[in-house]
């Protein structure tokens, strides 16, 4: 099933970074181009990603944001982004939580 939906930021410091790394060093600006199309995907078909096990959500994410789903989506070189599907099926909107590394994906999830 596709559903479009529009992308949003969890908080404003995680917007920040996010245009920040347009201004960094190769690495980040590449980040950013990953970033940036992972984001016209999501707004195209919000389950584009990978549906996490609710027994895996970090109940930090459950307290801070009170999501009651998570999903990944794969990037380029082992960057891994998580996000929220909340709304209704009038708007559906990708709830942008955090980009981390495999490293720190598999620490987060207790893989």
């Amino acid at each position: 099933m596709e559903i479009k939906s529009k992308v949003q930021f969890a908080d404003e410091k995680l917007k920040e970074s996010f245009y920040n790394l347009k201004n960094g060093d190769y690495q980040e600006k590449e980040l950013f181009k990953f970033l940036t199309q992972t984001f016209e995907n999501l707004e195209e078909n919000a389950f584009c990603g990978i549906q996490i096990k609710k027994k895996l959500i970090p109940k930090e994410y459950v307290g801070k944001f009170g999501i009651t789903n998570l999903w990944k989506y794969d990037l380029p070189k082992g960057w891994r982004l998580l996000y929220s599907i909340i709304g209704s099926e009038v708007v559906v909107i990708c709830l942008v939580l955090e980009w981390m590394n495999h490293k720190d994906y598999e620490k987060c999830l207790r893989y």
